[in-house]
C-alpha cells in the first residue's frame, strides 16, 4: 500500500528550523545605520576590519563591536557581512545621480533656486551640490518668504530666467500656502514654480533615526521649535551659536538622499528640472 497512515518520517525535514524565522544577510556598507542589540548602540558603519565593525552615533561616540554580533535594522535582526566587491562602474552623486566624472563645474544659469533660509541651503547643497555644479544652478536663502512676491516682481522672471522655490510648511490654510497662490497668480506667475515640504522646518526632513530618534517629537507652540528639537535631543539651546552646533551635528548624519525624507526628496528634484528646462525650439 502508498499510503501510510502514520504520515512522512519527521526526522528526514529540518524539522529543528521549522517555523524559524529567516534572518536576512546585510553588507555592512559605510554609513549603514544599525543597532547593537545586547548594548543598544545605534551608530552608522565608519570603519570595518575583518572581524570587527565600528559604529558612531549621533553624538559622535564610537564602539567597536564584532562582526559577528547580533545587530538590527528598524529594530528586525540582520547578519552583517562583509561587502562584496563591486564591479567598477560609474559612479553616483550623494543624490542618487550619476557621477559626471572630471567635468567643470558649468557657469551659473540666469535661473535660480530660492530656500527660506541658511539651513535650506545648506542641506540641498550637501545632497545636491554636485547635480547643481554641473548644471549651472545658484541656490540662494530669502531669510524666510514673507516678502516672496516682491522679490519675484525685482527679479522680473520670464522663459529663460526662470525661478524655482522651495518652502517649509507648504500646507493648505498656511501662511506659506496664501504666499504661494500669490506669487502663482501674479504676473511672473508662468515662470515660477513654488513647491514645499509638509515639515515645520528643514530639520525634520532628515529621517529622525539619523539622529536616535524613533519619530521627531511634538513641540508646543509656546516654545520655540528649534530649542524644543534641541531640549528633546539633549543639545544646548541658549544662544544662536548652540543652535547653529545643534544643525552642524545634524546635518553631520545626512550623507546621501537616503538620510531624507521622499516628501523633500521629489521638491528639490522637481526645481531642479524647473529651473534647467529647456527653451522650446522656435
Amino acid at each position: 500500500m502508498d499510503d501510510d497512515r502514520y504520515g512522512s518520517d519527521v526526522l528526514a525535514t529540518d524539522w529543528k528550523n521549522a517555523g524559524r524565522k529567516t534572518v536576512p544577510t546585510v553588507e555592512a556598507v559605510r554609513d549603514l545605520v544599525i543597532e547593537e542589540a545586547a548594548t543598544g548602540f545605534c551608530g552608522a558603519i565608519v570603519r570595518l576590519e575583518a572581524q570587527t565593525v565600528e559604529l558612531e552615533d549621533y553624538f559622535g561616540a564610537k564602539r567597536v563591536f564584532p562582526l559577528g554580533a547580533s545587530f538590527l535594522i528598524d529594530g528586525e535582526p540582520v547578519k552583517l557581512v562583509v561587502p562584496s566587491r563591486a564591479p567598477a562602474g560609474r559612479g553616483r552623486t550623494a543624490s542618487g545621480s550619476f557621477a559626471v566624472g572630471e567635468q567643470k563645474a558649468r557657469v551659473a544659469r540666469a535661473s535660480r533656486i530660492f530656500v527660506e533660509g541658511r539651513h535650506d541651503a545648506e542641506l540641498v547643497e550637501r545632497v545636491w551640490g554636485d547635480d547643481l555644479r554641473v548644471e549651472g544652478v545658484v541656490v540662494e536663502y530669502l531669510e524666510g518668504v514673507d516678502d516672496l512676491d516682491a522679490i519675484v516682481r525685482e527679479f522680473a522672471p520670464d522663459r529663460g530666467r526662470r525661478i524655482g522655490v522651495l518652502v517649509d510648511h507648504l500646507v493648505p490654510g498656511s501662511k506659506e500656502s496664501r504666499i504661494a497662490e500669490q506669487v502663482a497668480r501674479g504676473p511672473f506667475g508662468a515662470h515660477v514654480l513654488v513647491v514645499g515640504h509638509p515639515y515645520i522646518d528643514i530639520w525634520q526632513a532628515v529621517k529622525p533615526a539619523r539622529v536616535g530618534l524613533e519619530a521627531w517629537p511634538s513641540i508646543p507652540r509656546s516654545v520655540s521649535w528649534k530649542h524644543g528639537i534641541c531640549a528633546a535631543l539633549g543639545l544646548p539651546h541658549e544662544t544662536q551659536a548652540d543652535i547653529a552646533r545643534a544643525w552642524k551635528r545634524i546635518l553631520g548624519q545626512v550623507r546621501s538622499y537616503a538620510d531624507l525624507e521622499p516628501a523633500l526628496l521629489g521638491r528639490v528634484e522637481q526645481l531642479i528640472d524647473f529651473v534647467t528646462e529647456p527653451l522650446p525650439r522656435a
